[in-house]
C-alpha cells in the first residue's frame, strides 16, 4: 500500500482490477497494454457510474424510465411542459410507449396532461410539483455520486481529466 500524494485519506491500493485483468490476460492474447488499461478502465467506470445511479433512483423511489421522462420534462424550464410526441421522440419511444409510461406518472402524481385551451386536440405534458421534488432528489443524490467518484482528484486535475477526455470524444465523435 501507498500514501496517495495529496489525498489526505491514508493508504491506498497501488493495484486495481484492471492491473490484475492485465497481468492475467499478458502473454495469453495480443493486446496493446496501455490501450488495454485505458478503455477497461473507462467501461469499468461507467458501470460504477451506472450503480451509483441506479442507488439515487432506488433513493427517490424512481424507476429509470420514470426518471428519464421527468428529465425531459426538467430540462425545458418552467413551466415544464412538452407534448406527448415531443417526448416521444426524446425518448426514442413510440407513441403508445409515452402513453404507458405517462399513464404511469400521472397516477403517481408527477405529471399531468394538459388540454390546450384553444385546441382541445392538443395536450401538454406537465411536471408536477411532486414530480420537480423527486426529480431534483435524484439529480441531488446523483450529483453527490459522481462528486464522490472525482474525491481522489485536485481541482486541476480534473480540469486536465476532463479535458482529455472530451478531446477522446472528440476524435471518436468525429
Amino acid at each position: 500500500m501507498s500514501e496517495q500524494p495529496g489525498s489526505g485519506q491514508g493508504p491506498t491500493p497501488t493495484e486495481d482490477s484492471v492491473d490484475r485483468h492485465i497481468a492475467r490476460w499478458r502473454g495469453k492474447v495480443p493486446f496493446d497494454v496501455p490501450t488495454e488499461e485505458v478503455i477497461t478502465r473507462i467501461q469499468l467506470l461507467a458501470k460504477h457510474v451506472q450503480r451509483a445511479k441506479e442507488r439515487a433512483l432506488a433513493e427517490t423511489g424512481l424507476q429509470p424510465f420514470e426518471f428519464e421522462t421527468l428529465h425531459r420534462l426538467a430540462s425545458r424550464g418552467e413551466p415544464w411542459r412538452a407534448t406527448p410526441s415531443e417526448l416521444a421522440a426524446e425518448l426514442l419511444l413510440s407513441p403508445a410507449g409515452v402513453t404507458g409510461r405517462l399513464d404511469t406518472l400521472e397516477k403517481a402524481g408527477l405529471v399531468r396532461r394538459l388540454r390546450a385551451a384553444d385546441d382541445r386536440r392538443r395536450v401538454d405534458v406537465e411536471l408536477t410539483g411532486e414530480g420537480r421534488t423527486r426529480w431534483l432528489a435524484a439529480m441531488r443524490l446523483r450529483g453527490l455520486a459522481e462528486t464522490a467518484m472525482l474525491e481522489p482528484f485536485a481541482p486541476a486535475e480534473t480540469a486536465e481529466l476532463a479535458a482529455l477526455l472530451k478531446r477522446m470524444l472528440l476524435h471518436v465523435e468525429g
